[in-house]
Order: C-alpha cells, then sequence, then structure tokens
C-alpha cells in the first residue's frame, strides 16, 4: 500500500489537511505501506514563501512525519511537481495525438463572452465543453494548418482534456459505494497551462501513476474532479491499475452550516491551524493549536474522530491504537461538525495521563522561555497541584501566577470587600502571630497546626480562612490553602499575611470613594 498527502503550497496548512494526512498516515501504517508526501507546486501564481516549511514542520509535529518526500527522499522522486516539469508536457501531447485532448486558444474574455451568452439563453451551468467547444477557438474548429501556423508563432495555449458524449463515467469510493457521472455533466477541463506547467488534474495522475499510488484519500472537494480523472487514467492506458479512491466528508463550521475556515475561527476564536502563522499582515496570521496549549496526541486523538469512529465507546486512543483501529469503512459519508470543546476535553485527558515529572519537565521549559529558572522540587509539587484543574499547558503560568511572582498581584476585588470585615483584621494578625513560631511548613503539618489553633480559640474555619486564602493568592478559588503556603515557604507565606490587612483597606477604601 501506497498512499500520499499532496497539499499545495499555498498558505498554512488548514486543519482539513492535517486530518486528510492523517487518515493516509494511519491507513499505510495499518498495512505495512508507504506515507508519501509530494508538494503540489504547479500553481506558481499562489505560491506563498514559508508554506512548504509549514507543512512540514506541522506533520512532523502531529507524529505523522512522511517515509517518502522531498527532505526524505525515495525511490519516486522528486517530490516537488515544480521539479517533475518535464514529465507532465509528454503526456499531455500524448492526449492530443491520441484525440483525447486538444490545443484551445480562447482568452479568458472570450471564455467569459461564452458563458454571459449562454446564460443569457437561460443556460446558467454553461461550461467549456460537449454543447459549446465547437463554438470556441480550438484545435476542433481550427484547420491543421492553422492549429499549426498557432503553434509555430508561439501563441498562448492551453490543452483541455476531450470529453466523450453521452457517456456514464463511475468508479467506485471506498466511502461512498458506486459514484457515477453523466459525461455531459463535466467540463472540458483545461489539463496543461500556458505557462507551460500542468493543471492538478493531470499532474495528479501522471504523479500517482509513477509512484505507484494505491490509494488516493482526499478530501469531498476533489469528488466532482475523479470523473475527470477516470477518463484521464483510461486515455493514457493506465484504467487496470488505477488506484482506489476515498473522498472524506467536509469538516463543518462549529454551527454545522458551511466548511470549517479560518473565518470561522477569528469568529469564535479558536485556531483552526496545527502552527502559528506570521503573515505580513496582521489579519492574515494567527494562533496555532501548538501555541494554543494543544499537545499533538491530543490534537491527534480529536481529529481522528472528525468524520471517523471505532465503532465502540473507546474515546481515548494513542497514535498505535488509532493505526489499529482504522478502517475506511467506519468513515462517514456526511460532514463532521468541528467541536472546539470537545478538542479542549481531549486536551485535558491527555494532560491528565501525563506522569507529574513530565508535566514538571514541560512546565520547566515554558518558565524557561519566560526567563525564569525553575527548580525541580518546586516544578514538582506546583504542577500536582494544577494538573487537574487545567486544560492547557500555559494555564500552568496564568493560574498559578501569585506563585510564580514575589507579589499576589492580582486581588478579587470583590470578595475581599464581601470576606474581610468584622474580626477578620485581628484574627489574621494573631494567626500570623503564632504560625511565625512554627518551623515545620509541610502541608500536613500545617493543617493540623492550623484547625488545632482555631479549636483553641474557639473559631470557625469561616473567621480566618477567607482571608487567609485572599492573602496568600488574591482568589478564593484554587489549589488547597496549606498547600499553597507550603509551596511559598514560611518567609513569603508570613509576608503575604502580614502585608494583607492593610492591602484589604486599601481596596475597600477606594471603593467607597
Amino acid at each position: 500500500m501506497r498512499v500520499r498527502f499532496a497539499p499545495s503550497p499555498t498558505g498554512a496548512l488548514h486543519i482539513g489537511g492535517v486530518r486528510t494526512a492523517l487518515y493516509n498516515y494511519l491507513l499505510a501504517k495499518k498495512h505495512g505501506g508507504t506515507f508519501i508526501l509530494r508538494i503540489e507546486d504547479t500553481d506558481q501564481k499562489r505560491y506563498v514563501a514559508g508554506a512548504e516549511q509549514y507543512i512540514k514542520d506541522a506533520l512532523d509535529w502531529c507524529g505523522i512525519s512522511p517515509d517518502e518526500g522531498p527532505d526524505q527522499g525515495g525511490d519516486f522522486g522528486p517530490y516537488r511537481q515544480s521539479e517533475r516539469k518535464g514529465r507532465y508536457a509528454d503526456f499531455a501531447y500524448q492526449l492530443v495525438e491520441k484525440g483525447h485532448a486538444y490545443y484551445a486558444f480562447d482568452t479568458p474574455e472570450e471564455i467569459e463572452a461564452m458563458r454571459n451568452a449562454a446564460q443569457e439563453a437561460g443556460n446558467h451551468s454553461a461550461r467549456y465543453g460537449v454543447s459549446t467547444r465547437m463554438g470556441m477557438k480550438n484545435s476542433l474548429t481550427f484547420s491543421a494548418e492553422d492549429t499549426k501556423q498557432w503553434l509555430d508563432d508561439e501563441k498562448p495555449f492551453t490543452i483541455r482534456i476531450r470529453i466523450p458524449e453521452d457517456e456514464v463515467v463511475s468508479f467506485t469510493d471506498e466511502i461512498r459505494g458506486k459514484v457515477q457521472f453523466d459525461s455531459g455533466e463535466l467540463d472540458d477541463k483545461v489539463i496543461f497551462k500556458s505557462d507551460g506547467m500542468p493543471t492538478y488534474h493531470l499532474a495528479n495522475v501522471v504523479d500517482d501513476h509513477a509512484m505507484k499510488i494505491s490509494h488516493v484519500i482526499r478530501g469531498e472537494e476533489w469528488l466532482s474532479s475523479t470523473g475527470h480523472h477516470v477518463y484521464l487514467y483510461r486515455f493514457l492506458g493506465w484504467e487496470d491499475v488505477m488506484p482506489k479512491f476515498a473522498h472524506l466528508p467536509l469538516i463543518l463550521s462549529p454551527t454545522g452550516k458551511g466548511k470549517l475556515s479560518k473565518r470561522h475561527g477569528k469568529k469564535f476564536g479558536f485556531p483552526v491551524f496545527p502552527l502559528s502563522w506570521n503573515a505580513e499582515k496582521e489579519e492574515d496570521s494567527f494562533i496555532g493549536f501548538k501555541d494554543a496549549g494543544y499537545l499533538p496526541d491530543a490534537l491527534i486523538n480529536f481529529m481522528a474522530f472528525l468524520g471517523w469512529n471505532p465503532g465502540t465507546e473507546q474515546e481515548i486512543f494513542s497514535l498505535e491504537e488509532l493505526i489499529e483501529t482504522f478502517t475506511l469503512a467506519r468513515i462517514n459519508k456526511s460532514g463532521a461538525r468541528f467541536d472546539i470543546d470537545k478538542a479542549k476535553w481531549y486536551n485535558q485527558q491527555y494532560i491528565f495521563q501525563m506522569t507529574d515529572e513530565m508535566l514538571a519537565d514541560r512546565f520547566k521549559e515554558i518558565m524557561k522561555l519566560e526567563g525564569q529558572e525553575v527548580e525541580d522540587a518546586f516544578a514538582l509539587s506546583y504542577v500536582r497541584m494544577f494538573k487537574e484543574r487545567i486544560q492547557f499547558l500555559p494555564d500552568l503560568v496564568t493560574q498559578g501566577a501569585f506563585l510564580l511572582n514575589d507579589e499576589v498581584g492580582v486581588y478579587d476585588e470583590k470578595s475581599v470587600r464581601k470576606k474581610w470585615k468584622g474580626d477578620a483584621e485581628a484574627v489574621m494578625n494573631d494567626y500570623v502571630e503564632a504560625l511565625a513560631g512554627e518551623e515545620d511548613f509541610d502541608p500536613v503539618y500545617l493543617e493540623d497546626y492550623t484547625k488545632r489553633y482555631l479549636e483553641q480559640k474557639e473559631l470557625s474555619f469561616g473567621a480566618l480562612f477567607p482571608g487567609l486564602r485572599l492573602g496568600l493568592s488574591g482568589s478564593l478559588k484554587g489549589p488547597g490553602v496549606f498547600e499553597i503556603m507550603a509551596l511559598l515557604g514560611k518567609d513569603k507565606t508570613l509576608k503575604r499575611l502580614t502585608e494583607a490587612p492593610s492591602v484589604f483597606a486599601k481596596i475597600k477604601e477606594e471603593h467607597n470613594g
């Protein structure tokens, strides 16, 4: 089995493209086959610098690197279509000689005029094909001498496939079953352009045959073109070794209406690309899943379920389990709605599965990027406090900022105004004075000590704990108070609790005007 992922370097790789690559990868690995990356850069007008490297980096980050490709090499290279340019023309001219294609000399303006005239006559689906080609400028309507003269004069031309009349062309799709087209519904697509480059239709057929591709797994948007591709395989004499086709369902927007796009990501505030992309214009730049804090394994698991299911209740799959379980037969025909909440859930589950030591290492890496070195013991205790409270790795920094800085920084002023009243200040000051005499700051000991202190003073937890938590973290929510105290250490704990009454007084004073 040989499968290929064949993106065009016209921009960043959309998450839908990553899913296509993933399904190709899973199928290849399941059957001990080969996963190939082929860069289809025949459309030079839309080529974007840096896009090819982005595609490679995205696949590598997701853990689905190709076996053959521009960087890996292989026996069927080169793996960029622009580097295979010389071989396409021969096939295009061969098709012309056999009568399966023809030279077209029309200008874009003339083609547009044909379509406008057809629409005025009531034909709103006019196309360059069976019903119109004999009224256009091409080698079917020119004499052989005029055609030769045009070519000898090196005037611009394209080559179009010549779709037969009154036929039904069909193929079996591995996901959708039998698919067929009336040839009258198909246009005579351009297969070779005036710049000497093939279009996707010719190039992908020639390359898939040359690279011995066994299965073409691609997006639903190519389904309508597959009739043309079947004809090309037939006309080139390769129909008997034509690959099997599988057209994947669309990934739909969060509302279920329309295909997921970059616009939806901006509207709903979530990434739709694996990695961040920095463009010349700020509006064309975006944050990717990686920088948003997603783990690649979690994203792969999430994407696998966008159109496929294992037929069981199991939702968490390692890449190895996906390879073992994946089949084309379990891919849905209908579109899959993109649910970002489910993506977040997957990410959280994968964080839960990380060992504390692994998570501590990731935390240290994040802190190093922030310019702060963290000791191993602190990192381990810290991540244990927040592991079950976060959805993304960057949450480790934002949720525990009060522990990573010398000062609390931000206080929940509403809670301060509500809870800091009555004897709260006197209770706090007395507790701090008593706590200063203790040396053991183990959280278990601190909890036991505080309970004994409250019993001796005949105080309730409510008399001390709101002020204690607000003074230490600025919030009534978060990890356990005694874990916070232990991680801060004695000096920082006493300092914060000593300063808290004046901070709280200022907050209340400013509120009261």
